[in-house]
């Protein structure tokens, strides 16, 4: 089963971003410590201040699927960001294997 890459594209409502910004360590602390989780990591946009991107890889589609279900995922996404978002776009790509290079 490959690894999966999600990215997570969202842009926080007017006057919001420090609200996000407050919590977003905390889901990103959390999630790395998920078993299936490989990497999780935020980016800012350089043009836009409301706008990041989060880069997640897990070991699975069913590894995502857990993180989804996790409390911190509900309490902190769900509960706390979600709700200060403008837009929000899920991305999720399976991890091509690497070219045999012999």
């Amino acid at each position: 089963m490959p690894e999966l890459q999600v990215i997570a594209r969202h842009t926080t409502v007017d006057g919001q971003r420090d609200a996000v910004f407050a919590v977003l360590p905390k889901l990103i602390a959390a999630s790395r410590k998920e078993p299936g989780n490989l990497a999780f990591e935020a980016y800012l946009n350089m043009d836009d201040p409301r706008s990041y991107v989060l880069l997640e890889r897990y070991a699975s589609r069913a590894a995502f699927a857990e993180h989804r279900e996790s409390p911190h995922f509900k309490e902190l996404m769900l509960g706390q960001i979600l709700p200060n978002l403008e837009s929000r776009v899920i991305e999720q790509y399976d991890v091509a294997d690497e070219p045999d290079n012999g």
